[in-house]
């Protein structure tokens, strides 16, 4: 059970209030400018390192957490301030990717950068680990005998890389992937919400008070609040389950593409290279010496298979080489 003691030590890590509140904000945008940077840049030089240095450094969990335990406290004013200060950084975070994209002449998205592709297509698996680790984060802040996974929470939630994947890609005029990476974000708070609310009323900080009326009076008052966050995860569920279909059946169709391409190709002694996914169809690259095997009868096996509604374009690559002799 946690004591009197233990939420006035949660209340002093997660709320703007009290005689220091200028000192908190101040620490708080000066870490979250600097995590922003960091991440924008980690994502516009491709960069795993840089990006992961960010998550560390971003404190965008505090308020977010603080959001959780005004709830579960049924404290409206920190409550309120904690999802300004929670959407105002979020902001921030955008608007400093956006302005980071200008000073880079290609375009960031996700057909050239590892970073930004791996964060504009969540699926539902997303949200399930997203789950896993807001757990793991409620619990390394109730229980302070294991506030040193906090730092592996950091990275595992992911909050200012997706936006400032989102300021980047819209900055490159990529405004379906600046969507997705946003989707990714409001996944990632939903999850740590709710995941956040159960861990507390476990814990019996759910509407906790003075004994007597007051304490049931709080209780009913932090329900509204409970079902406005599994609403929100349910509505996150909806486009992340859709993705996730999706993803999956273009995974199958490009591995049957895959399959069949290469028995197309080494009939004519050529080799598949890749096979991409385009705007609207798939790019099948493959190598070889002359005479070039005949597409047509790559599109009749594609039809063969039931591919017909597929459209395949075919990048033929002639391999030739030349034997150089010494003396």
């Amino acid at each position: 059970m946690i004591s009197s003691s233990d939420i006035d030590r949660m209340r002093e890590q997660l709320f703007f209030e009290g005689v220091d509140v200028q000192a908190k904000l101040s620490r708080f945008w000066l870490l979250l400018c600097l995590a922003s940077v960091i991440a924008s840049a980690g994502v516009a030089g491709d960069s795993t390192a840089t990006v992961i240095g960010a998550m560390i450094v971003a404190p965008l969990m505090t308020p977010i957490l603080g959001i959780v335990l005004a709830m579960v406290l049924n404290d409206r004013a920190n409550l309120i301030r904690s999802i300004v200060v929670t959407v105002t950084g979020a902001a921030a975070v955008v608007a400093i990717g956006f302005l980071i994209g200008l000073t880079n002449n290609a375009d960031i998205v996700a057909a050239t950068n590892t970073q930004v592709a791996a964060r504009v297509s969540p699926r539902l698996i997303d949200l399930l680990a997203a789950l896993a680790t807001g757990a793991v984060g409620s619990i390394a802040l109730v229980r302070k005998d294991i506030s040193d996974t906090l730092p592996g929470v950091a990275i595992a939630i992911s909050l200012v890389p997706p936006l400032s994947v989102v300021g980047l890609t819209l900055e490159s005029g990529a405004g379906d992937e600046a969507r997705g990476a946003l989707l990714l974000f409001v996944t990632n708070v939903s999850a740590i919400l709710a995941s956040g609310v159960v861990i507390m009323a476990i814990y019996g900080l759910l509407g906790r008070a003075s004994p007597g009326t007051v304490a049931r009076r709080r209780r009913r008052c932090a329900q509204p609040g409970v079902i406005v966050v599994a609403a929100m995860v349910l509505i996150v569920a909806a486009p992340l389950t859709l993705s996730s279909i999706r993803i999956a059946h273009t995974r199958s169709v490009q591995d049957s593409i895959t399959d069949i391409a290469t028995m197309w190709a080494g009939e004519s002694n050529w080799s598949v290279d890749t096979v991409d996914q385009g705007a609207d169809n798939y790019i099948v690259r493959v190598l070889g010496p002359l005479p070039e095997p005949d597409p047509n009868q790559l599109r009749h096996d594609l039809d063969t298979a039931g591919l017909q509604d597929t459209t395949v374009e075919v990048d033929l690559v002639v391999e030739d080489r030349v034997t150089l002799n010494g003396h």
